[in-house]
């Protein structure tokens, strides 16, 4: 039989079973990290079978979505299925929780193994604990206490579970979107924090390639020293950068270098990458050409014999869209009456999956299992961890706050879950 919906009664029940489901989620997560999901090499296909079994045990009917080889071959990463759950409950908008479970391979400097799910002080260790398999079990556990609820709801939840999110985000969902394999009027995303994310930077990744000419080691002045064009090129690049802090500008680095074939030879090729993100407010195709004018005409006046820049990913910034602040009202509601604190909107410098969402015009924000400030989390650093009571908070806020998005009065989809 479905319950009439009160909000504080609601509270109150859907509190009570996320408490009785806890050690569910700590096994789910526990499971989810022991699955190494690393990208690159990119090979999601385990832990996407993983999460399917679980979410098949706790009740819900999932639906694998093939993604074609050649998508997957294009972002560098190896097949595997998006996952999509839904939750109908009549009549109504729908809501789509949105996570991603690959992860940065784990790098050195961990006081546990990093694959191990270590518990200690009331901390689960392990990489992709605090990003973003945290919030898949939350998001998951949140849709599970709503339906064993009963309430008298309308409208849909949907789980939309993707694996690439490391390398750019372009395979996930973009194509659960552009197939129309759902529409949703609402999308909540991985966040890291307690505070609701409305507004994050986009992302320009550049790939320079600095071409001269080999000689022996003995004659370089018959050669055309792509090194040395290229250390001038990043120079002038690192310049750009600290002008940008000083005014106050979005972060700018070289992420990787490779160059040169032998020590006894003149390089002909060097390339690197360059990460400039990009705020808000500034005109991501501005930005881009504003960087390659100044990489191409640094290495002309270094002697470089030809320079290439190579888009490798432009994520444009999530901004807000359409009824965004009746969206973060309804979790800024339910978090401050589970906090016991104010809890605000927040900007990152950090880019996701959820600029997809809002760049089909669907109402967007950020939200999940994090700590106050979200460095605490270690995300993808050394000893990456989620404080479990923050996974049990973020678990109850999610689900009070899709209650008070959802309509009242339908009869509840089921409590088999």
């Amino acid at each position: 039989m479905s319950v009439p919906a009160s909000p504080s009664t609601d509270t109150a029940r859907l509190a009570g079973i996320v408490d009785r489901n806890h050690e569910t989620a700590i096994d789910f997560l526990s499971e989810l990290v022991r699955t190494p999901s690393d990208a690159p090499p990119g090979d999601c296909t385990a832990i996407a079978e993983v999460t399917a079994g679980w979410l098949e045990t706790l009740g819900f009917e999932v639906e694998r979505v093939p993604v074609p080889e050649a998508a997957f071959g294009a972002a560098g990463v190896a097949a595997a299925p998006n996952l999509i759950v839904r939750a109908e409950f009549g009549p109504g908008p729908t809501i789509a929780l949105v996570a991603h479970g690959d992860v940065p391979p784990p790098g050195h400097g961990w006081s546990v193994e990093p694959y191990a799910a270590v518990v200690r002080d009331g901390r689960m260790y392990g990489r992709g604990a605090a990003v973003a398999k945290s919030d898949i079990v939350a998001y998951a556990l949140a849709l599970r206490a709503i339906r064993q609820a009963g309430l008298s709801l309308g409208g849909t939840i949907e789980l939309h579970l993707t694996w690439d999110e490391e390398s750019g985000g372009e395979v996930g969902p973009p194509l659960i979107l552009e197939r129309r394999k759902t529409r949703p009027d609402f999308a909540i995303c991985s966040g890291g924090s307690y505070a609701v994310g409305t507004r994050q930077n986009g992302c320009l990744h550049l790939e320079v390639t600095v071409e001269g000419r080999s000689a022996h080691a003995a004659r370089p002045e018959s050669g055309a020293d792509a090194i040395e064009a290229a250390l001038r090129i990043m120079q002038a690049v690192y310049e750009l950068r600290d002008r940008l802090a000083a005014d106050g500008g979005p972060p700018l680095v070289i992420g990787s270098l490779a160059a040169g074939t032998n020590p006894n030879m003149v390089a002909d090729r060097a390339r690197f990458v360059i990460d400039r993100r990009i705020t808000p407010d500034e005109d991501p195709e501005a930005v881009e050409a504003e960087l390659i004018r100044l990489v191409e005409r640094t290495g002309a006046g270094a002697g470089a014999l030809k320079t290439h820049c190579t888009r490798l990913l432009l994520a444009r910034p999530l901004t807000p869209v359409g009824e965004v602040a009746r969206l973060s009202a309804a979790i800024r509601r339910a978090a401050t009456r589970e906090m016991g604190e104010e809890v605000g909107e927040s900007s990152s410098a950090l880019y996701s999956d959820a600029r997809h969402y809002a760049a089909a015009g669907i109402p967007t924000v950020t939200y999940g299992a994090g700590p106050r400030d979200p460095e605490d989390a270690h995300g993808h650093r050394a000893d990456e961890r989620i404080t479990l009571d923050d996974l049990r908070h973020a678990t109850r806020i999610i689900a009070a706050a899709l209650v008070e998005l959802l309509p009242v009065g339908a009869r509840n989809a089921g409590r088999k879950s």
